[in-house]
């Protein structure tokens, strides 16, 4: 019997959340689940939570707590039977409460990046607006400068994006998310890496989830015997 494993990743726009989850899911099995593409696939299928969220993004508003949760909860009931890397969400305190009422998470992965470097990141970040698809042209080119890979319609670069805006939208992560980390450090579940490339955090992300997943694994593997 193995028992299943949940983590949430958190981070400021541009820390590689992404890439790391998509990382975590080929490596340990694990379904990645991002609430970006939750929220894209609910305005596509008109939903009535998606409606609303439209509603939100058209006038360039954060989606409210309220609405997330009616987007995502029913997603993560779907997802009994699976482990999975959440990612994206919980951005603020009530989300995490409201999270904590639905399951139980392992791990709750922090990234703490340069404010330089995601200045650097996210000037070379491109996007698919249709689809939500991100490209970097330093490390997730698309193959054609400029077009999107699957549709060849054109990326835009977002204006939140552009350095000026960004320093706001990191004061604004850091105040939203400061109760959020110590809610999941009282929980003793909050892991923190710090670095400036990916491929520099990943291999301590990956033994830190190597050493949790053989653990609880190995502790429902004694308990189905007993």
């Amino acid at each position: 019997m193995s028992k299943l494993f949940r983590a949430v990743i958190m981070g400021p726009p541009g820390s590689g959340k992404g890439t790391i989850s998509e990382r975590i899911a080929q490596s340990f099995g694990l379904q990645h689940l991002s609430s970006g593409d939750f929220l894209r696939e609910n305005i596509a299928a008109n939903t009535e939570a998606g409606v609303l969220a439209k509603t939100y993004i058209e006038k360039r508003l954060l989606v409210p707590d309220h609405v997330m949760t009616r987007l995502l909860l029913p997603r993560l009931e779907e997802m009994t039977r699976h482990s999975w890397i959440l990612d994206g969400f919980p951005r603020t305190l009530a989300q995490a409460e409201a999270l904590s009422r639905a399951c139980e998470l392992d791990v709750v992965i922090s990234l703490n990046i340069p404010l330089e470097t995601l200045k650097e990141r996210l000037r070379h970040r491109w996007i698919h607006p249709a689809s939500g698809r991100v490209y970097n042209l330093c490390f997730n080119p698309p193959r054609v400068q400029g077009v999107d890979d699957i549709s060849g319609e054109p990326l835009i670069q977002h204006e939140d994006d552009r350095p000026e805006a960004l320093v706001a939208r990191l004061r604004h992560y850091k105040d939203v998310a400061k109760p959020v980390i110590d809610l999941y450090k009282a929980k003793n579940i909050l892991h923190t890496f710090s670095d400036t490339d990916t491929d520099r955090i990943w291999p301590h992300i990956s033994s830190l989830l190597n050493t949790k997943i053989r653990t609880d694994q190995s502790s429902a593997q004694r308990a189905s015997t007993n």
